[in-house]
């Protein structure tokens, strides 16, 4: 048994939109539509339904764009303190080698974390007891760890954090968005499928008038 094709949300907007212009603008549909209770006004109102539909999809897409945009600044930031951090922890181990006490301090022992929360409260850890400890960062300069490095390594992590929390808060409008484009898209197409079923009515004795509602029909 054959499937029905599936459309976008672009496409069926696409094809409502066609249908109400057309409903609106072509003389003989109107008349007869109007015939059976879908005037201007009615016709009015499903158009109403279909720009609060458009405004809500765009709205969604600006979303989901955003939310997009704020993921790739935040995964980039993190990549970079990733890898300053994975050097930087090398090196630490080799300068303390010998000092299993300040290796603990800077939380270099044991398995890097992979969840991201505990990976990050262990590289601001190192960063903020090495920026509180002068003879730590004395040691570690003799590999090229300065004062500086930490400073900016620690300005780095609050960029970090900063990126992580705009993603999440455009996650959430993003949702939110979607749930606001889906009631809308559900209100209009249940006006359509009433729409379209008094069309086939209205234009019974007329089918080919249905193409122009986006209804296309056997010659």
């Amino acid at each position: 048994m054959p499937t029905r094709p599936r459309f976008s949300e672009s496409e069926i907007l696409e094809q409502y939109r066609i249908s109400l212009d057309n409903a609106q603008n072509q003389s003989e549909i109107a008349s007869a539509l109007a015939e059976l209770g879908y005037d201007a006004e009615t016709i009015a109102q499903g158009k109403a339904l279909y720009n609060k539909a458009r405004d809500a999809f765009d709205a969604n897409k600006t979303e989901d764009d955003e939310t997009a945009e704020t993921y790739k600044r935040w995964f980039d930031l993190k990549e970079n303190l990733a890898n300053r951090y994975s050097l930087d922890r090398k090196k630490a181990k080799v300068i303390f080698r010998k000092d299993e006490v300040t290796k603990e301090k800077l939380g270099v022992t044991g398995i890097l974390p992979k969840a991201y929360v505990n990976w990050l409260e262990t590289v601001k850890k190192f960063y903020s007891v090495a920026l509180s400890d002068t003879d730590i960062q004395a040691k570690l300069a003799r590999l090229k760890i300065t004062p500086e490095h930490l400073d900016e390594t620690n300005q780095l992590i609050t960029e970090v954090e900063a990126a992580r929390s705009d993603y999440l808060r455009e996650v959430g409008e993003s949702q939110n968005a979607t749930k606001v484009k889906d009631s809308a898209l559900a209100e209009l197409d249940d006006w359509m499928r009433d729409f379209y079923a008094v069309a086939k009515i209205a234009l019974d004795d007329k089918p080919q008038l249905l193409e122009a509602l986006g209804k296309f029909v056997r010659s």
